[in-house]
């Protein structure tokens, strides 16, 4: 296990065959849902029928994109479009670099975090507007973006309690969550064919099953 759809439009641009487009899966959720352990489930459940996969995670996943990690989660403060634009910095060389060759080479992408994110906490959560954040991030992805998007849905105050260690972002607190959380069930009802929210109170082997009766 090492560790997108991608637009068919632009599949020519990055090199990602269209035979691959659809084997690119991501775990989204508020701090505290489970996505990393969904995520190292699916992984598995995919190897054991016989895919190779790559798991990534954001922020990070590059030399470039684990140093914006450290920036971005343990900073003591950062100005709301800096967190947008060091986000869309790392991502958009995460998929130049990780997510597109691994497509091109046939193999699955399981991210533990996408662009999705951005779109909830920072579009939502902060208020810079939903459709301008994802548009920065688009702009650098160039097509590179996951076909399925699973959110883990839990109760704010639940999944915080759950966190061992909230970082810079996962401890601004219940009400911030909130709105996190309503953004991801906006997207979920408007885009239903991509995003599709599972209870994240389900022990991961059942989360794994629900995902792969879809991917697999």
């Amino acid at each position: 296990m090492s560790g997108g759809y991608v637009n068919l439009d632009n599949a020519s641009l990055t090199g990602v065959s269209v035979a691959f487009v659809s084997k690119y899966i991501a775990l989204e959720g508020g701090d505290g849902s489970g996505k990393s352990t969904v995520a190292v489930a699916l992984a598995t459940r995919i190897e054991t029928d016989g895919g190779e996969v790559v798991m990534v995670r954001e922020p990070g996943g590059t030399p470039l994109g684990e140093v914006v990690r450290g920036l971005l989660l343990d900073s003591d403060r950062l100005d709301d479009w800096a967190e947008v634009f060091l986000f869309a910095a790392q991502r958009a060389e995460l998929a130049r670099e990780v997510i597109a060759p691994a497509l091109s080479a046939g193999k699955w992408v399981v991210s533990d975090r996408t662009y999705y994110s951005s779109i909830a906490y920072q579009g939502r959560g902060r208020g810079l507007g939903e459709d301008e954040v994802r548009a920065i991030n688009e702009k650098g992805l160039d097509g590179v973006v996951p076909d399925h998007v699973f959110v883990l849905d839990v109760d704010p105050e639940t999944a915080l309690a759950r966190q061992h260690a909230a970082d810079r972002i996962g401890k601004e607190g219940v009400d911030f969550q909130e709105k996190v959380r309503a953004a991801y069930l906006g997207l979920a009802e408007s885009e239903p064919d991509k995003v599709v929210v599972l209870d994240g109170s389900l022990p991961a082997d059942k989360l794994v099953d629900l995902i792969a009766a879809v991917v697999l």
